[in-house]
């Protein structure tokens, strides 16, 4: 089945934060851009009202809460009056509300599936839900890049995110694409709320993508490159409608971009899923 048209939003895990990448970004069409509280050590924010703070009325903003600056290296937090100050210091750091405010890896901070990690995650959600409540973003989400251990923490009084962004790629494991999918269903999220996240398993440049040639993912493929199948792949593993992805160089923007064009070859992505499964029940916990 045909999923969303495919979007890309432009990530700054690992940027420069650079006024010239944001204007080549919204020449080439890409008006979102996705940080967080942490990015630039700690410093993200405040970089991006400084030296493009005229551009942020023109993009959609993410940002992510749940890390703090600590004494010696960030620490994470899920208490409710710590999140609901980092909202409110986002948007005064910004110059401007959020579009959205993502929960960021609550997992740091969780243990088991137990009545405490239940409440503590609600909890969590709940901090974010008054934020937006209060307009201080316009919607909030979860971004985890362990899913696992937040899918028997969720249950029908959890409060329900807008967007769920996780890791998606062909580096990623069976188990996380599927706890990535089990939270979706939990919280009843189609795929258009659900975004992918460090597609390159972080650098294109892995000798990884030289053993493989993922443009058996595509129909007619051939067109495309290596880097640009994988990219297109990303989006079926798991199913989501948008891409997170961190670049300083806006002709690799382009690239990723121009491979929005492929088609994704479903059968043997399912395939791929399959043989992906049979590996993992074959491995020690």
């Amino acid at each position: 089945m045909r999923g969303p048209h495919p979007r890309v939003v432009l990530g700054l895990h690992r940027s420069r934060h650079e006024r010239r990448l944001l204007t080549e970004a919204l020449d080439l069409g890409v008006t979102s851009i996705d940080t967080s509280t942490n990015y630039l050590g700690f410093h993200s924010h405040t970089v991006l009202a400084r030296t493009a703070g005229d551009l942020l009325p023109r993009f959609t903003v993410s940002t992510k809460v749940g890390y703090f600056p600590g004494r010696e290296r960030a620490e994470h937090s899920l208490d409710p009056v710590r999140l609901y100050e980092a909202v409110e210091h986002a948007a005064r750091d910004l110059g401007r509300e959020p579009d959205i405010v993502f929960l960021h890896n609550p997992e740091h901070s969780l243990g088991d599936a137990s009545n405490h990690g239940r409440d503590t995650l609600a909890q969590a959600c709940a901090a974010l839900d008054d934020a937006m409540s209060k307009g201080l973003c316009g919607a909030w989400g979860v971004a985890s890049w362990d899913p696992s251990p937040l899918v028997g923490l969720v249950d029908p009084t959890t409060p329900k995110p807008s967007v769920l962004m996780a890791r998606a790629g062909l580096l990623v494991g069976t188990r996380t694409l599927e706890a990535a999918e089990a939270l979706a269903a939990a919280w009843d999220l189609d795929r258009s709320r659900l975004w992918g996240m460090s597609p390159f398993g972080g650098n294109t440049g892995d000798p990884v993508w030289g053993r493989i040639d993922p443009r058996v993912f595509l129909r007619g493929g051939d067109g495309f490159s290596c880097v640009q199948a994988a990219f297109r792949a990303s989006y079926c593993l798991p199913g989501v409608g948008t891409m997170a992805v961190g670049t300083d160089d806006p002709a690799h923007l382009g690239e990723l971009l121009d491979a929005l064009a492929a088609e994704p070859d479903e059968r043997t992505i399912h395939e791929y899923r399959a043989l992906l499964r049979e590996r993992s029940m074959g491995q020690p916990v």
